[in-house]
């Protein structure tokens, strides 16, 4: 059986020491008074809650998963969930980050991002139910009438009620404009909807006593297309004035899917036959809407991957220490046993490697992140609100991308250090590897992202989003580039920034020629893009090691970060040559390829 023991020490470097969490928001009045002290307590709290309570009830809800009653419409979760979940909520932990006037705690979104990595890695499969429920929250607070806020922010906050969101069709999954499902207005101001839903993540179960379903439809006179989409809020249980459950709303759970992996989250196939519900912002700008919670879900599911790295990578070295197989190249190195561990074996090494620069590479990235989103919301200057919800809309689609695709290689890469035994259930790894693959998939596919990020994101302002980021790079160049210690981690970011702007001008060429050459060079440009965020973040972590080591440090874990800089540099980084001549290979292979496909 796997184990996990919270990532607290790199947390914590990577929020202070790094990103310096604290200290950037100490400018904007919600977090000043938020200190590093008060961070730590939380983020141990929560490895507690993630180690001790979800992590135990991992494989047993993957191999029971959820159960339906076909008659009464009902969702059992795997045992123990829903137990995890009533502490969960006795914690606090729904409320973290969110606003106190609907009963949050008002904490950084940094906080929540390093409190959902711990769930994700724990328990995947579990924390989408919390996980859904943020979004959803996200969505009403952004958009959500005063009266919708009152009845139903409280609830979400506190977690006694959960929300998901119901996009999906069966003809039409990344598509919204093809979806069919009908809101038809009634004289007291609500609408009945009626439609069939599917791929609807915690869209029905037994851990909180009602659901509020965020639902994408059409209105009568809407027109077609993505431009004729409104959003509801549909409740499972009707809302009586008090705040008291009425009756069950028309909206039921037809069947679940029998999926790949996150057996233990229910993905109903959910029927809405007449059920009431009510517009949230305005008609047919439902996707404007919707797209907060689907850049949450973005960055959440990007965090799942991160979790699910952070966990495989764990298991696979403790692993590698123990199992003996063969000896070393260049002679024994257990002398005492008959054979060496596998950890002294360089392929082994480069598996274990791979997924540690990937792990802490993602965190840094993604904490980054969510400062930025607390510094868009709440930041005095208005400048600085603009930069940062520019260079948040930039990496999103890396977090989700980058990170999901890097937890595929992880986990495959860490069940392969445990040979044929990771290829078995009681170990753990190949769980990982499953529940992994969905986050590559949903909340638009990796291929989708690629295409928001180069369309829309750099090539539809003329790589304005993008100078930004390379000011960052620039920036850390300058200020390190005379340092010799730091030249192989500066000179590789610094040739990548200044390729940055030719390679995609040369696209943006092509492209202005020949729409479909964004298609077929945007999935290797995103890795490009990702590589570089991910070397300027290497990049500054190798700075802090290297000026703790400097100042006399004899604390290893500096010298563990600086030698898995040196490794990303060395074996991850140049993957972005080969990367920029596939995208610069044209599409002409891709799409003349008529009598192959036939």
């Amino acid at each position: 059986m796997p184990s996990y023991t919270p990532p607290l020490r790199d947390m914590q470097f990577v929020l202070h020491e790094v990103v310096k969490v604290t200290d950037e928001l100490k400018a904007c009045p919600k977090h000043a008074d938020v200190d590093v002290d008060t961070v730590n307590a939380v983020l141990e709290e929560a490895g507690k809650f993630a180690a001790e309570v979800l992590q135990p009830l991992n494989i047993q809800g993957d191999t029971i998963g959820c159960k339906l009653d076909q008659e009464t419409h009902a969702v059992t979760t795997p045992p123990g969930f829903k137990q995890a979940y009533a502490k969960f909520i006795e914690g606090g932990w729904p409320a973290l980050s969110c606003d106190p006037e609907f009963g949050g705690q008002g904490l950084p979104f940094a906080l929540n991002q390093c409190l959902y990595e711990m769930l994700n890695s724990a328990n995947q499969a579990w924390t989408m139910y919390p996980g859904l429920s943020h979004g959803a929250y996200e969505a009403l607070h952004a958009h959500g009438t005063p009266e919708q806020q009152k009845m139903f922010l409280p609830k979400l906050v506190s977690g006694e009620w959960t929300g998901t969101m119901c996009l999906t069709e069966a003809h039409c999954g990344t598509d919204l404009g093809l979806l069919r499902t009908k809101a038809e207005p009634q004289a007291d101001g609500t609408y009945r909807i009626t439609g069939n839903k599917i791929f609807i993540s915690a869209g029905e179960h037994d851990m909180a006593d009602n659901i509020v379903h965020l639902v994408l439809a059409r209105l009568p006179d809407a027109p077609q297309g993505s431009k004729g989409i409104s959003l509801f809020l549909v409740p499972k249980f009707h809302v009586n004035a008090d705040g008291s459950l009425g009756k069950r709303n028309d909206i039921f759970c037809a069947g679940l899917e029998h999926k790949m992996g996150i057996h233990g989250n229910a993905t109903a196939q959910l029927v809405l036959d007449g059920a009431v519900g009510t517009l949230v912002g305005q008609p047919n700008k439902g996707l404007p809407a919707m797209f907060v919670m689907m850049n949450a879900a973005r960055l959440g599911v990007g965090n799942q991957s991160l979790g699910l790295t952070e966990v495989a990578y764990q298991n696979a070295l403790a692993y590698a220490k123990d199992r003996i197989q063969m000896r070393s190249l260049s002679g024994p190195k257990a002398k005492d046993k008959p054979a060496d561990p596998i950890i002294v074996h360089p392929d082994v090494r480069k598996m274990l490697l791979t997924a540690k620069a990937y792990a802490e590479g993602g965190r840094a990235l993604a904490v980054y992140c969510t400062m930025l989103l607390d510094k868009e919301l709440y930041h005095p200057d208005e400048k600085v609100r603009k930069d940062s919800e520019e260079l948040v809309a930039l990496l999103t689609p890396v977090v989700k991308a980058f990170l999901t695709d890097n937890g595929h290689t992880a986990t495959n890469a860490c069940m392969q250090v445990f040979g044929g035994h990771g290829y078995i259930k009681e170990w753990g790894m190949e769980q990982f590897v499953r529940d992994n693959r969905i986050n590559m998939i949903y909340e638009g596919t990796n291929t989708v992202q690629s295409l928001d990020l180069l369309g829309r994101k750099i090539l539809a302002n003329n790589g304005a989003s993008l100078k930004k980021f390379g000011k960052l790079v620039a920036q850390l160049v300058e200020e390190e580039g005379v340092n010799e210690k730091m030249a192989e981690f500066i000179n590789p970011i610094a040739y990548l920034g200044d390729q940055m702007t030719k390679f995609t001008t040369e696209i943006g060429f092509k492209a202005f020629q020949n729409p479909d050459e964004v298609g077929g060079a945007a999935v290797d440009y995103l890795r490009v893009l990702g590589h570089l965020v991910f070397g300027y973040f290497w990049a500054r972590m190798a700075q802090v090691a290297l000026r703790e080591i400097d100042a006399g440090n004899q604390d290893p874990f500096y010298l563990g970060k600086l030698q898995t800089a040196r490794f990303y540099f060395a074996r991850l980084f140049p993957e972005t040559a080969s990367l920029m001549r596939t995208a610069r290979a044209g599409v002409a292979s891709l799409l003349d390829t008529d009598a192959a496909l036939a």
